[in-house]
């Protein structure tokens, strides 16, 4: 871990039913870094997230951002602190153009921007044409490319200002160049300080991109460490391709 931690994870556990979702996953990760979270299907990596967005309360446990217990805040609340996340499945405002899709969270979430800018379309156009999208700005999202999708998702995750931006599977589904894309939009967003949990299945991207990588596996985080140590982990390994 580099810097001192943003988010802190303590023993936080999930059921649903008499499913255990996550079983006591503790974890840390610095301001400014980038961290891969991966493991393989139902492993506990999406509700970990939905978890540290506030969308579904753990049984127990605790969580921290910024040194403040966020348990009690509301999925706005969290966002408002500084916690973003983009969806695998983009799911734009249909009826409004690109730009007015980036207007919202700038209106409810955006303060930075707004502080710097006090025009919110300024502020949206800036963010357009760092995600390569300012040629598409009065577009319609269902006329755009599967990879424009993609971005404009990550716009408007960026456009809440976010300390902390949780990437879930930004390139499924996308070609090799556009994962070329994707990282290098991901990889100037790192280097604005923003730290970044990437969700992927695609592993030469995340291990490209991440300092660090976390191993979860039926509910349980079974290996951490550097992207080199990870690929030569057993249990890493034995969660992927079985015994």
């Amino acid at each position: 871990m580099t810097g001192a931690p943003i988010l802190e994870i303590d023993a936080l556990t999930k059921r649903f039913g008499g499913f255990i979702a996550l079983n006591a996953v503790s974890l840390a990760i610095g301001e400014g870094e980038r961290v891969g979270l991966i493991g393989p299907n139902g492993s506990g990596k999406s509700t970990l997230v939905n978890c540290i967005a506030g969308v579904l309360r753990p049984e127990s446990g605790r969580i921290r951002f910024a040194g403040s217990d966020i348990g009690d805040l509301a999925p706005f609340q969290r966002t408002r602190a500084g916690i973003a996340r983009s969806f695998q499945i983009p799911q734009p405002f249909a009826s409004m153009s690109v730009i007015e899709n980036l207007c919202i969270p700038l209106e409810y979430a955006g303060a930075g921007w707004k502080r710097r800018h006090g025009d919110i379309r300024a502020a949206a156009r800036e963010i357009l044409a760092d995600c390569g999208l300012a040629a598409k700005a009065e577009a319609l999202p269902a006329s755009l490319t599967q990879i424009e999708l993609r971005k404009l998702e990550l716009a408007r995750a960026v456009a809440a200002h976010p300390r902390l931006l949780i990437a879930d599977e930004a390139m499924a589904g996308l070609s090799s160049a556009e994962v070329e894309e994707v990282l290098s939009l991901l990889f100037a967003l790192s280097a604005r300080g923003i730290t970044i949990v990437m969700i992927e299945h695609i592993m030469h991207a995340v291990m490209r991109f991440s300092q660090r990588i976390v191993v979860l596996d039926a509910g349980r985080k079974i290996a951490e460490g550097k992207p080199d140590d990870i690929v030569r982990d057993p249990a890493a390994e034995r969660a992927y391709l079985g015994e």
